[in-house]
This record gives C-alpha cells, structure tokens and sequence, in this order.
C-alpha cells in the first residue's frame, strides 16, 4: 500500500523528530527528499556506530529517501532549495529555532509564494510563546511536559528509554500532514502546521495529567509496576526470569485468585475486593502474590494466567525481540539495504503487504546529482557546485 506515491516531500531535517515523520511518508510511497549538510550530512550519522558501523539512529528512520547535500547559506544553494520546494507537495523542517525563517524560508513567505504548500514545522515548543527560542532535546521536553515526574521508581526519576518526545512529535506531524493533504485534495490550498515537542508530550500526559486534577496527588512513580492499578507489573518466578502481568476488572481477579493463587477467599476479602483495596494494600497483596510466583517456573506462571485468562509477558531482551515469534508470524521483519549493506528492518505497522517499501538507508550526498539535473542543471555547473562545497 502506497497511497502517497506522486507526493513530493522536502525535508530540511536532522535527528529524530521530522526523519521520523518523513520516513512515515516515505513508507507509504512519498517521494523524500532528505537536504543534508556538505561534507558530515544529518549529524545523527555520527551519534554512534552501532548498525554494522552506521549510526543506529540514523538507520531507523531514514530509509525510502534520497539524500542531496546542500548548503544553503550559500546563496547558489539556497536557490536551489527554493527550485526544490517549488515542486514540492510538502516541505518538512526541524532546524533550530528561527533558523528556517532566517533563511527565507519561514512558512508565511513559502506559502505566499506556494499558496498549495503543506509546511510543517517541528520544534521544541512551537514558534510563538516564552519559550519559542529555547533549544530543545528529547529529555528537556521530558521533563518540562511533566514525563519524568511520573517516570521512574519511588527513590528516582528516570528517562524513558527511547525518544519518546521526538517521536510523539514525529507521529503528530506525520498524521497532520496526511490531513492537510486530505484537505488540500478539497480546497487546493495547503497549510501551516506547527508541531512542538512539548505539546505533542503532553497530549500523552492525559491519564496522570486527569489524575492529578486540582492539585490532588500526582501518580507515584512505582517502577516497572503500574502506579494506581494493582496486581499490575513485575514478579520474578522460581527459576529468576521476570513475567509481567495485569488485573484489570473485578472478574480477572475472582478468577486470578481461584486459578493461580489458589486462595479464592481473596476474592472476596475487604482489602482486596476492588482495584482501590488492593492498590491501598499492593505492599501485603504483593507479598502474597511474589511467594506464589516463586513456587513456579515462569513458563508454568504463563501457562497459569492464560488460563485466568490474564495478560502476561515475558520480558524479553532487545536479541529476542528481533527473533520474537510473533513479529516472524505476522511477516514483519525484512531488510533494507544500507551504504554497508542490508541490515534488518520492521514493516511499518497497519498495512498488510507483503512486500512493503523497504528502499536503500542513502549515504550522504547520494543523490545529489540525479536531483539537480532533474532541476536543469547542467553537468558543468554540477561540478562547480560540487568544487565549491555547495553541495
């Protein structure tokens, strides 16, 4: 499935939040066209090495695309962008701050020119208020939207462990995009869209956010547990490995208790009869379920809470989840050819082809040409853009 091929996307992008997007469209059959700097490129190709020498990050979300090297502070460059957009179904940018409107490429001047553009502009904190300036990383939205307050154990905060502000962003501007293209297929005219971090966060936030409504107590930070439902988390099984597992209503309780601690008078006892008991008594009620959990293996526990049936898991290491059975059965795992050669890949989720659009990670620059001459740019001052460093 690839509604979006005859969709030409122009992104202006680094690290994690607009790749993310674009490579989304890019998914779906858009034609991407990554604007890189001469020489180092998107400088989350150095972040590490760890993708068979490329940067993991960079590896994920940069598939499907064309790179072209540019630098658009020099004013042959910055023509050529602007010859780019100019054919452009969308153009995509995350640069710091200020910089796209520096360049004369802020969204009001694009779309006076280019009334059927889509602009999309991610950010921190979006371009109007106290904070449009700052400079923002995921972790610096994790706190300010309130994520890492909430995240973590009793004693610590902590991090989520993958981007989860730049993605939450990415997400956002990839679904507006694909509006603003629906809407544009009704009225001919594209939009502005202004996506920030912060916002994108904190529409996430909801549950603890509702939670602490009015100045009531926040949600306690508990862990890998859940902090206002229990049973609803970690246990270690006899043999030491972790299984996750949940109760969510009154009747997976009855029957947690019947079938896998074998004391079915819980069920009925006043401490424990509904979720507000037992999350006012987790410390007596995990006692009791963790000495239950170490009488057996944790294949025996699985086994166990299927037949409840209750939600379990196993905890899985990163190896395992690139061999994990279900992902194997649903046909989602592929390759995608690289500047070192093919490395794993995930389908994107949703679709169900069988050969969805897994096109080359591009190296630096590697399209540079092929773009300009579609431009109409002659060999000869290719090559003297080429010289100069330009591209």
């Amino acid at each position: 499935m690839q509604p979006l091929r005859g969709v030409t996307v122009v992104a202006l992008e680094q690290a994690v939040a607009a790749p993310y997007a674009s490579r989304q469209l890019a998914d779906l059959g858009a034609r991407v066209i990554k604007v890189e700097r001469p020489g180092t490129g998107d400088f989350a190709r150095a972040y590490d090495t760890r993708a068979r020498g490329l940067s993991s990050h960079f590896v994920w979300v940069n598939r499907n695309k064309e790179s072209l090297t540019l630098d658009i502070k020099d004013p042959r460059g910055g023509e050529v962008l602007r010859r780019l957009i100019a054919g452009a179904d969308v153009f995509l940018q995350n640069l710091a701050p200020g910089a796209a409107a520096r360049a004369g490429l802020g969204a009001e001047e694009l779309r006076a020119r280019h009334p059927e553009l889509i602009v999309c502009d991610i950010s921190g904190y979006g371009a109007l208020g106290p904070y449009a300036d700052r400079k923002a990383y995921d972790l610096m939205v994790q706190a300010e939207s309130g994520l890492l307050s909430v995240t973590g154990t009793p004693e610590d905060m902590a991090k989520v462990g993958i981007s989860v502000s730049d993605i939450a962003a990415g997400m956002y501007a990839y679904s507006s995009i694909l509006a603003a293209l629906l809407e544009r297929g009704r009225t001919g005219r594209g939009t502005h869209l202004d996506v920030s971090m912060l916002e994108a966060t904190v529409e996430w936030m909801g549950f603890p956010l509702y939670y602490a409504l009015d100045g009531a107590e926040p949600p306690p930070r508990a862990g890998a547990a859940h902090a206002t439902i229990h049973p609803y988390g970690p246990f270690t099984a006899g043999d030491g490995k972790v299984v996750m597992m949940a109760i969510q209503n009154e009747r997976e309780w009855r029957g947690f208790c019947e079938t896998f601690l074998e004391r079915p008078e819980l069920a009925d006892h006043p401490d424990y009869a509904t979720n507000a008991g037992r999350n006012a008594h987790r410390e007596t009620l995990g006692a009791i379920v963790a000495a239950r959990f170490a009488e057996l293996t944790s294949t025996a526990a699985i086994d166990l809470l299927a037949a409840v049936p209750v939600a379990s898991a196993r905890v899985n290491t990163l190896d395992e989840v690139w061999a994990h059975p279900q992902l194997a059965a649903r046909g989602r795992l592929h390759e995608v050819p690289t500047p070192v050669g093919p490395v794993p890949a995930l389908a994107p989720p949703g679709p169900t082809d069988e050969a969805p659009r897994m096109e080359a990670v591009p190296a630096p620059g590697e399209h540079t040409r092929a773009v300009l001459g579609e431009l109409g740019l002659s060999a000869e001052a290719v090559e003297a853009l080429v010289a100069d460093g330009v591209v």
